[in-house]
C-alpha cells in the first residue's frame, strides 16, 4: 500500500506541476499514467471517473481526488488530493507576485500571447482523448460529436448537454 501511495504521491506532483493552463490540460497524461503505465483502472473507468468529477459541483478537477480513492481508499484521496493540489498553488503564489510586479513589461504581453494557443491545444487534446476511449462505436461517436457541437455552438447549460448525451447513450447501446 505505501508503494501505491507514493507512485500517486509522484505522479500528482508531477501533473501538478505540469497543469499550466487548468486542470484539463493534464487529463491527457493522468489518463496515461493511471490506465496504460501504472493499470489502476481501465479507460472507461477513468471516463467515468471524468464524467462523475465533471457533474459534481465544485473544481473541475474533483477527478483527481476520485482517482485517488479509487486506487487506494481514503489515503489515496488524501494523497492524490495534496500532491495535485499542493505545488501547484504554491507555484502560483510564487509567480502571481512577479506577474503582478511587472505588468507594465511588454515582454508580459508577449508571453501571455503566446501561452494562449499551448493552453488550448492541450484542452483540445484532452476532449480528444476522453472522446476516444468513450466512443466505442459509431453511434457513440456521433453522440459525442453532436454534444461537442451542442456545446459549442448553443448557449446550453453543460449539464443538460450531459444529459443528452447520457439518455442517447442509452439508446445507442
Amino acid at each position: 500500500m505505501i508503494a501505491i501511495l507514493v507512485s500517486l504521491a509522484l505522479l500528482f506532483t508531477q501533473l501538478s506541476v505540469m497543469a499550466f493552463g487548468g486542470g484539463n490540460t493534464i487529463l491527457p497524461e493522468m489518463q496515461r499514467e493511471v490506465v496504460q503505465i501504472h493499470h489502476w483502472m481501465s479507460a472507461e473507468e477513468f471516463n467515468a471517473l471524468f464524467a462523475l468529477a465533471q457533474a459534481a459541483p465544485g473544481p473541475n478537477m474533483m477527478i483527481v481526488p476520485l482517482v485517488g480513492w479509487q486506487v487506494a481508499g481514503w489515503s489515496g484521496l488524501l494523497v492524490s488530493s495534496l500532491a495535485k493540489f499542493g505545488p501547484s498553488s504554491l507555484i502560483t503564489l510564487v509567480v502571481m507576485g512577479g506577474w503582478k510586479r511587472y505588468k507594465d513589461k511588454p515582454w508580459r504581453r508577449i508571453v501571455q500571447t503566446g501561452l494562449v494557443p499551448v493552453t488550448v491545444g492541450l484542452v483540445v487534446s484532452s476532449g480528444l482523448l476522453i472522446a476516444d476511449a468513450s466512443a466505442r462505436n459509431w453511434a457513440l461517436g456521433g453522440i459525442i460529436a453532436l454534444c461537442t457541437l451542442l456545446a459549442l455552438n448553443k448557449k446550453i447549460h453543460p449539464l443538460w448537454v450531459l444529459a443528452l448525451g447520457a439518455v442517447l447513450g442509452l439508446v445507442a447501446a
